[in-house]
């Protein structure tokens, strides 16, 4: 049953990590100083280093040092947290942890209910799973919830095998895979956007609009993560979850009712309709870039190939673009255009859904440009919407000119727009799987991908570095969109 204040206990493994010092553990206290979560918590902390109790709660402590003013009691929160020194693969380890889960289900009142966070290297998923079931901590009298962060799976064949692997101890539905970008404000603001408004539904479709792109650029580079990235490229990391994610919402029709089975079974259309590649046409739809040095504001910037952990001549890549095509009633015959990169001019994800131009145009200036409408979905760092319509100028004439109407969600009070991370763990905790990833979106996900990596993996980029850092990527990429009439709308800069 959901609750708005759920008990439960909360065992993060990876307790020592970046991510749960960064995002776990202030994402918790929000939920905490927002009155989303009740007394009756605690949260174990599960890591191979020797810690203690008093060394994770200053952790915790200091993740949340910005927090001030909130009239909340830093100790007292941080004493809800609680340390296990822990081998995942002895089963010793386990049988501690159930003794400490079944003692603090008794001091909290937690009722049985335990998220199992698994924060840490994907090779340990299925072991952990395993060994949890094994050792009996997944049997209570409340309910048991897997998260896990991606990578799940480096392809189709390993995420199914570790996919089996974790369903040997844990059902569909106790499953929360996670992918970040489900929770950002703007992103579940989608759904909302095209079937709250009957402006643009009608609209939503191969008649009216004539192309969508979605933009994920990032400023920096890998950065300490090159050995990571090696192993990934941006088409594993971004496409095949945060891209694909994004485009199915995009995508998908209205479901039956708003149930996390009906949208679930509305994007997973949207995924098999996707028009599928072969090996030899991947280049046709596809641009692979990575970045060389740069000099942005001044500063020399290096390329890729000179990062910690990144073979000199790799073929990696730091950037894509591509050219999909769903083949349903709804998109045949409308391109989306999606990219990604590392080291590019902006950091911004946004959308632009471009509509088709009228017939005849009685207010175009044939010395400019003509202007379509563009419907802009601002997701970061700016979350908002910006309408570009046609309008009269302010003169005597009868030229139209853009103007632009805004919305900016973060203008107001963005210290109180919840983090992603905050939005994810609440809904898991209330047992809300509409912004988690199914089994089935996984699976199509990695088909898809898996034949685009099959083509670079075999065929050397004999190109690479083949764009500047601190640039909008490859000019591949604008003359892919060049051969269908079109061009990248850049249109990142910040909401008034």
């Amino acid at each position: 049953m959901k609750t708005n204040k759920p008990k439960s206990i909360i065992v993060i493994f990876g307790a020592t990590g970046d991510l749960a010092k960064r995002k776990l553990y202030p994402s918790i206290y929000r939920l905490y100083r927002s009155g989303k979560l009740s007394d009756n918590f605690a949260v174990v902390g599960v890591a191979r280093r020797p810690w203690t109790n008093a060394v994770l709660r200053d952790n915790v402590k200091e993740s949340i040092a910005s927090f001030k003013n909130d009239n909340i009691d830093h100790d007292a929160f941080s004493s809800h947290f609680h340390y296990h020194p822990f081998d995942v693969t002895n089963i010793e380890s386990y049988q501690e942890l159930h003794t400490l889960l079944n003692d603090l289900d008794g001091e909290y009142h937690t009722e049985g209910n335990r998220i199992f966070y698994l924060a840490m290297a994907p090779n340990f998923f299925g072991t952990i799973a395993e060994n949890l079931k094994s050792q009996g901590l997944t049997s209570t009298e409340g309910w048991s919830r897997l998260v896990i962060e991606k990578p799940f799976g480096h392809n189709y064949p390993s995420a199914k095998e570790l996919n089996e692997q974790i369903r040997q101890a844990f059902t569909e539905d106790q499953i929360y895979r996670i992918d970040h970008y489900l929770g950002k404000e703007m992103v579940q603001n989608i759904e909302v956007i095209r079937f709250a408004n009957a402006m643009f539904e009608p609209l939503w479709n191969n008649q009216y609009i004539s192309n969508i792109q979605i933009t994920s650029s990032e400023t920096l580079g890998v950065e300490d993560r090159g050995r990571y990235y090696e192993s990934s490229g941006a088409l594993r990391d971004m496409v095949q979850n945060h891209i694909l994610q994004m485009m199915a919402l995009l995508a998908m029709e209205p479901p039956i009712k708003l149930t996390p089975e009906e949208i679930r079974s509305e994007k997973v259309k949207v995924l098999r309709a996707l028009r599928p590649i072969e090996v030899e046409d991947v280049n046709n739809y596809f641009v692979r870039g990575q970045y060389g040095q740069g000099n942005v504001s001044g500063e020399e910037l290096s390329a890729y190939r000179e990062a910690n952990g990144v073979d000199p001549e790799s073929n990696t890549e730091t950037y894509v673009a591509g050219k999909l095509l769903i083949d349903n009633f709804r998109w045949k015959g409308v391109p989306f255009y999606i990219r990604t990169g590392k080291r590019m001019k902006q950091k911004s994800t946004e959308i632009v859904i471009q509509f088709k131009d009228l017939p005849m145009n009685l207010y175009y200036d044939k010395a400019s440009n003509v202007h379509p409408n563009l419907l802009v979905i601002h997701i970061q760092p700016d979350e908002g919407l910006r309408l570009y319509l046609n309008a009269k100028k302010g003169d005597h004439g009868t030229v139209s000119m853009p103007i632009a109407m805004n919305y900016n969600n973060s203008s107001k009070d963005k210290m109180n727009t919840p983090e992603a991370y905050e939005v994810l763990l609440h809904d898991c905790m209330r047992g809300d799987s509409t912004n988690f990833t199914h089994w089935d979106e996984v699976a199509l996900s990695w088909k898809f991908v898996d034949i685009i990596s099959q083509a670079w993996e075999n065929s050397k980029a004999n190109d690479f570095p083949n764009y500047e850092s601190g640039t909008m990527g490859p000019k591949a990429s604008d003359d892919m969109l060049k051969e269908d009439g079109y061009h990248w709308w850049n249109v990142s800069n910040r909401l008034d």
